[in-house]
């Protein structure tokens, strides 16, 4: 664990920067002391990398937030296609770098402007937005979503809850059982009705998460007391193996 000061100092990002992505949601503490110290494990500077590298693109904070939260993110294929930006980006710069010794060296005006072009830049950026934040589960949560009044928004987390106390009470028992796949079932169908169509794809990168030691876990743990985050993620690999 890494203090918020120590994370400032091997990233680069200054502590009011850190202190504002927790504010926003964009990087939560894995845990935050008694005295309100925050610390931050190896899960949590995975994520500020990718935020880093989305901020290097030059992405909007709430853009890296929707995309590092959709239930269709896959990291691996998120850096290919960082890279893939990063690259362009070095393109274009080496071409500017270029005109700029160019006009040093004649010491006039050029009036040659394509080294200026973002034109690609744009458009693998839309297509990696397209792909991140168009998925047809995210575009269902939108849909869902929007219109909710705030009670309405608050019963969707509390059925969630609900189900993973009822987790909690089994917790010391097999994930495999009878009991436990049920209420695994139960869950996918309250995500599907309440937020996006639940897939196996999707409930199995959701249990991933559950068991990732963040807040989601702290949370989850909360209701159904601890271990419980870790018995709904085996509960739902069993679930998805079936």
């Amino acid at each position: 664990m890494k203090t918020v000061k120590e994370v400032s100092r091997v990233t680069g990002v200054s502590v009011r920067a850190l202190h504002h992505y927790d504010a926003i949601g964009l990087l939560k503490p894995t845990r935050v002391t008694e005295a309100g110290y925050r610390l931050y494990d190896e899960e949590a500077l995975r994520r500020l990398q990718s935020i880093l590298l989305f901020r290097e693109l030059g992405f909007a904070l709430k853009d890296i937030r929707n995309i590092l939260d959709s239930p269709d993110f896959d990291p691996m294929e998120a850096l290919e296609r960082q890279i893939g930006l990063l690259e362009l980006q070095r393109q274009r710069l080496d071409r500017i770098i270029a005109h700029a010794r160019k006009i040093q060296k004649t010491g006039g005006i050029s009036m040659d402007f394509t080294s200026y072009d973002r034109t690609d830049l744009d458009r693998y950026a839309a297509q990696a937005r397209e792909k991140w934040e168009s998925t047809p589960a995210y575009r269902e949560f939108e849909q869902k979503n929007d219109g909710k009044e705030k009670r309405e928004q608050t019963a969707d987390a509390e059925a969630l809850m609900t189900i993973f106390t009822r987790m909690g009470a089994i917790r010391n028992r097999d994930p495999g059982s009878a009991e436990a796949q049920e209420l695994v079932k139960e869950l996918r169908g309250c995500i599907t009705e309440r937020y996006y169509t639940c897939t196996r794809e999707i409930l199995r990168c959701l249990g991933q998460m559950y068991a990732a030691g963040d807040e989601m876990t702290e949370n989850i743990d909360r209701a159904g007391g601890p271990g419980t985050a870790e018995f709904a993620h085996k509960a739902i690999e069993i679930y998805c193996a079936d």
